[in-house]
């Protein structure tokens, strides 16, 4: 046999091992991945990885969390989810994973655990339970220090511990979205609006429609959408723009603003509101009208004659009568009245919604015509009444806010009131101003120099 047959013939037998050895290893590969997706089977889904925000979380309404897990999955019944402590939620399926989706903020440094029973596969097989836990952080939030030497904008914390982070010569008013601060600010008697971000950096000037005075700023509970009352600068008895409804948009500051109309009634604004997760806002006019109006532009639902906008809460809004304050269903237009206090409890000033269908209520009780001091109460659908906090004859209350999660009340508080004098601001408020933080259980949590805590959907009225 020649060397090139014995050589050829060699060549051919260690092919052949090759070829035995790759089949070998893919059928133990083979063999590998069967077992791996019996045993997944066997086992039911399991959790790979949890995604969340928990910043965003304590801050503002709809975060989630989002469980990926190791098999695509039936669809979860929200009976199946238990959340601890508490929290009003919904949840979705989509492929192998399951998101929880917060329907209010949640409340700061706390501890919640969430657990799905009979998770199942989308094939079948035996179902399993997943838990996971996660903390809230510190919740902070923004206040404005007006001053000779120049307003100050700070990022404060439950804690009293405060940072610069936004400052000018004049500030009138400012909001803080999710990602950035409106500031209104005032230079030579013309308003100007700056967006930054919510470090005070990348400022950038919004467009207004000429050159007036900015009032009423608010901001959309979601989006980049604000809004702001307008007057012209040069406005006279022979003309011009007064206090008008526009908005615009933090991610668009060059746009034109857009001005909201109300057909047939008085256009200015004497008081505004943006209805959480909708496109219209709720606007009372100079001449009492209580109108709902649409951004989009459909016709206006009228909703007759009030005093004042208190709050919103959903599509219900809470609203001052000649007579009283009512509720008011923006959705159907129907009205009822308030859950009514005890009469030696005082006389009601403000009320404000709360998650859990209870209102926080400013009561101002009287001996004859002396005010005793203001007490703010929380009080529940039936009526029954618990203390927050009380404000002493001597201080002035001027606005009561309530965090994003329902967990505080802060209230915007003038010190000695009757030596307490205003500033020359065109929103003129005393010179001396403090936010006392309350939990609802009572217990004061800490007293913040400034006003306009970010929880509050606008500045304090006079």
């Amino acid at each position: 046999m020649s060397s090139d047959t014995r050589r050829a013939q060699r060549q051919r037998r260690q092919a052949r091992g090759f070829s035995v050895r790759v089949i070998a290893v893919v059928a133990v590969l083979g063999l590998v991945a069967l077992a791996a997706g019996v045993v997944t089977t066997l086992q039911g889904p399991r959790v790979t990885s949890v995604e969340s925000d928990t910043t965003a979380a304590v801050s503002s309404p709809g975060s989630r969390v989002i469980f990926e897990t190791t098999q695509s999955l039936q669809k979860v019944d929200a009976a199946q989810v238990t959340i601890t402590p508490k929290a009003a939620f919904s949840v979705d399926t989509s492929g192998r994973s399951v998101g929880i989706r917060f329907t209010d903020p949640l409340w700061d440094e706390t501890t919640y655990t969430i657990r799905i029973d009979r998770l199942a596969g989308l094939g079948g097989g035996p179902t399993s339970t997943v838990e996971e836990s996660f903390a809230t952080p510190k919740l902070h939030s923004y206040v404005l220090q007006r001053s000779e030497g120049g307003d100050k904008i700070y990022r404060v914390d439950l804690d009293g511990n405060t940072e610069p982070v936004f400052e000018h010569d004049h500030i009138e008013d400012f909001r803080a979205t999710a990602a950035h601060l409106v500031v209104s600010t005032l230079e030579n008697g013309v308003s100007h609006l700056i967006v930054t971000r919510t470090d005070g950096s990348h400022p950038r000037e919004l467009a207004l429609p000429g050159k007036g005075v900015v009032t009423n700023l608010q901001s959309a509970e979601r989006g980049n959408t604000i809004g702001y009352t307008f007057t012209d600068a040069d406005i006279s008895a022979s003309g011009g723009r007064e206090s008008l409804l526009f908005t615009g948009s933090t991610a668009d500051p060059g746009a034109t603003p857009a001005e909201i109309k109300v057909t047939g009634a008085d256009p200015r604004v004497e008081d505004w509101r943006f209805v959480p997760g909708t496109d219209t806002i709720l606007m009372l006019t100079f001449d009492g009208a209580l109108s709902l109006v649409s951004s989009a532009g459909a016709p206006p639902v009228e909703l007759g004659n009030a005093i004042g906008i208190d709050d919103i809460a959903g599509t219900t809004a809470y609203i001052e009568r000649v007579d009283g304050p009512a509720i008011v269903d923006l959705a159907s237009a129907k009205e009822k009245a308030i859950p009514p206090t005890a009469g030696e409890l005082g006389q009601t000033g403000s009320v404000l919604a709360m998650a859990d269908g209870s209102t926080l209520r400013a009561l101002t009780p009287f001996d004859g015509l002396n005010p005793l001091g203001t007490n703010i109460l929380r009080v529940d659908a039936a009526g029954k009444t618990s203390v927050v906090a009380k404000v002493d004859p001597s201080d002035g209350l001027l606005q009561t806010c309530v965090s994003p999660s329902g967990r505080y009340a802060a209230l915007v508080i003038a010190p000695d009131a009757v030596d307490n004098p205003y500033d020359g601001y065109t929103l003129p408020l005393p010179k001396k101003l403090e936010t006392r933080v309350y939990s609802l259980d009572g217990k004061q949590v800490t007293v913040m120099e400034g006003f306009d805590v970010a929880w509050c959907r606008k500045a304090p009225s006079l």
